[in-house]
């Protein structure tokens, strides 16, 4: 492949993803004229139409898009083998981008990169705090902390599971007084519910285990529901009623005696936390070091079982 072709392919593929010649033109820190006139080349050389251009957007044509999937290919190729070169570099470095959950990226995650930032002061860590979902490959991001993941992961995408959620009931001291400590299911049921609401505004129904060990939702009647985990736990501690929360979200509360633990016996496993990252981008010394650093995240911490 001659210097001309990869100067060309590179500029039909930005200009087809951002949509115009003047965005592409940005994107490359070129001009809209050097762009245009690197499509046409293309074209020239090709012998085929690739954009349908009008005042508003562009438009692959058929060969257009039949060459917009090689070009990819070719151009994914070459930033896998350019990652494979770099993991021969024996110090760490670069930018690197991680998503993680909100309020567990806050309380889980951040402790464990602080030292890592201290150890590797050649990485620049850019952390995005979000509950969506976050696209790996759309949104340059090279590893990503989930709790829960959905459906089966391509094989572009590494998977490593660490644990699952512990899940406990639990109310304040205050709270108990007024309402008294329930001792079995069925009272527990009766107490005033705090439940987290889902994004679809149905309130997510707790998660109780049968007499054999079996996880069975049981859907409650509640006082209030909240979209906020952090808010959940804040109406919880002020005596608002009683809530099932995962032990990583409640358990400095738990051990202060803000919060106390209901039923002991009634602690289910929730949703799984794991790391996920582009699965091209392992070999690098840096993606390499953030996953072992980690691994070493917990999601359920030990809890004293006494009420």
């Amino acid at each position: 492949m001659s210097d001309q072709r990869l100067k060309d392919i590179v500029p039909f593929v930005a200009s087809v993803e951002e949509g115009s010649f003047a965005a592409a033109a940005e994107r490359l820190h070129l001009t809209g004229s050097a762009i245009s006139k690197s499509i046409s080349r293309l074209e020239a050389r090709l012998g085929s139409r690739l954009l349908e251009r009008t005042t508003r957007r562009l438009t692959l044509t058929d060969a257009g898009q039949a060459y917009f999937q090689t070009c990819i290919r070719i151009l994914e190729e070459l930033a896998e083998a350019e990652s494979v070169l770099a993991a021969h570099r024996s110090i760490p470095s670069g930018r690197l981008r991680l998503a993680v959950p909100t309020t567990y990226g806050r309380l889980g995650v951040m402790p464990a990169l602080i030292p890592f930032c201290q150890q590797h002061p050649e990485i620049d860590l850019s952390i995005t705090f979000s509950d969506r979902f976050v696209d790996l490959f759309d949104e340059g991001i090279d590893v990503a902390v989930r709790i829960g993941l959905g459906g089966d992961l391509p094989v572009s995408i590494g998977h490593r599971q660490l644990g699952r959620e512990k899940m406990v009931f639990c109310a304040s001291p205050d709270y108990l007084r007024r309402e008294g400590t329930p001792q079995n299911e069925a009272q527990l049921l009766r107490h005033r519910a705090i439940l987290y609401e889902r994004v679809d505004g149905s309130s997510k129904p707790w998660l109780l285990l049968t007499e054999d060990g079996h996880p069975e939702w049981r859907s409650v009647p509640y006082r209030m529901t909240l979209g906020d985990v952090d808010a959940q736990r804040h109406a919880l501690c002020a005596g608002l009623g009683v809530g099932q929360m995962p032990t990583w979200l409640v358990h400095q509360q738990l051990a202060r005696g803000e919060l106390v633990i209901l039923l002991p016996h009634q602690q289910p496993d929730g949703l799984p936390l794991s790391l996920v990252w582009p699965r091209r981008k392992q070999l690098l010394p840096k993606v390499d070091a953030l996953l072992s650093a980690l691994e070493q995240l917990v999601i359920a911490p030990p809890l004293a079982l006494d009420p």
